[in-house]
């Protein structure tokens, strides 16, 4: 998973400032979603809330935010740099499809920003994470079994028929690793 965060997010949020306000963010943020489905070992069917959570990344739009936070924040402090004046007294907006950057100006807390958005996303088994900025239980496994343990979190795997014909239960998980799972062995909801 290292690799994936030094490849993929640092080429994606390279220049991010320039390129997050473009329409075609989007298709960005599909190849970002398919790595995280290749890492945790999910399926397409999986929901997208659930991708960053499995791989312990932070969602690409909040870490684009942050980028730009982080630019701004370097702008304000240095009174030399022209860029300084457009920040702090921007310039009428010309045109309404430009979305330029000191429209949004607020800084934004990442990770209570990731948990709010998790506790408003509606998906399957959101009761399982309590804390969506930690490794969730199992995160250490070896990757056939988290990958696994990730498709019952998600409740997006194999059909039951297949399931049993495999002998794959969450029994069967709970068994192999019952220190491993503390969320799993005992699926009461989080108290927050």
């Amino acid at each position: 998973m290292p690799a994936f965060n030094c490849f993929k997010h640092s080429v994606v949020t390279l220049n991010c400032t320039v390129w997050s306000r473009s329409a075609h963010t989007s298709r960005v943020d599909v190849q970002l979603n398919s790595t995280m489905r290749l890492i945790s070992g999910t399926l397409r069917s999986t929901p997208f809330p659930w991708l960053p959570v499995l791989a312990n990344i932070e969602p690409p739009a909040l870490r684009r935010k942050a980028a730009t936070d982080k630019l701004v924040e370097k702008i304000i402090k240095h009174d030399s740099w022209p860029i300084q004046h457009d920040i702090l007294s921007p310039p009428l907006l010309r045109l309404t499809s430009s979305k330029p950057l000191w429209l949004d100006l607020q800084p934004v807390d990442i990770k209570s920003r990731w948990r709010h958005n998790w506790k408003s996303a509606q998906v399957v088994n959101s009761h399982l994470v309590c804390d969506t900025t930690i490794w969730q239980p199992g995160f250490d496994l070896p990757r056939q079994q988290w990958s696994l343990l990730n498709r019952f979190h998600t409740d997006q795997g194999h059909c039951g028929a297949c399931r049993r014909k495999w002998r794959l239960t969450m029994i069967f998980v709970l068994v192999a690793r019952p220190r491993r799972c503390p969320t799993l062995s005992n699926p009461v909801p989080c108290q927050n």
